[in-house]
């Protein structure tokens, strides 16, 4: 892969990550993309002890990387997310049971979600991340059922859907930037790759 200059972008660009969900937000700018899957292990991460913050930093790079080294012509866009409760790192529930405790301990309080990404290119590396703050509504143990047995999000960590009902869950939400909570900061993302060259 090298400049497609009929396209007028400086380099390929490439998404490192197979998620609907980024797939639509990146499409949402305009540049033609690949969407590749990074296969980064992020268990060798989440074992070592690193803040919530670090781990979303340190997973974004690895999964940039991972892509990068093997189109080195290329944009590679790499990001992750993590929900933090407290300091605790919030995990993909992975059951009804589990999404609903998770959801109990979350009810009546705020928790952060940190969103990174990493930019790998032939002109370096660019690197952010930002937090937004949500706010959960008191819940009773019948209503988070309820949500849970109508959204089913169980592989989402915090267990919750924001693109879906769960939106329904929070009576505030401060952020920069809207589409960092589905998973790609746009606004900070575009004003990057347009210092690298991609037009507007």
């Amino acid at each position: 892969m090298g400049k497609d200059k009929s396209l007028n972008l400086p380099y390929p660009l490439i998404l490192a990550s197979t998620s609907k969900y980024r797939s639509a937000l990146l499409s949402q700018l305009g540049w033609p993309f690949e969407a590749l899957s990074p296969g980064v292990d992020e268990d060798q991460l989440k074992n070592r002890g690193l803040s919530p913050t670090q781990l979303a930093v340190e997973l974004a790079k690895l999964k940039a990387e991972a892509v990068f080294k093997k189109f080195p012509l290329s944009c590679v866009i790499g990001s992750d997310q993590v929900c933090m409760l407290d300091g605790e790192i919030l995990s993909k529930p992975g059951t009804i049971d589990k999404a609903v405790k998770q959801l109990q301990k979350m009810q009546g309080i705020h928790h952060e979600l940190i969103t990174a990404v990493t930019i790998l290119s032939p002109e370096g590396e660019m690197s952010f991340h930002n937090r937004t703050l949500l706010h959960m509504r008191k819940l009773s143990v019948e209503e988070i059922r309820k949500y849970v047995d109508e959204d089913m999000p169980i592989d989402c960590a915090g267990s919750y859907k924001l693109e879906s009902k769960g939106i329904k869950l929070f009576n505030k939400i401060e952020m920069d930037d809207h589409t960092s909570i589905i998973g790609l900061p746009l606004i900070q993302l575009n004003n990057n790759l347009l210092q690298l060259g991609y037009p507007l």
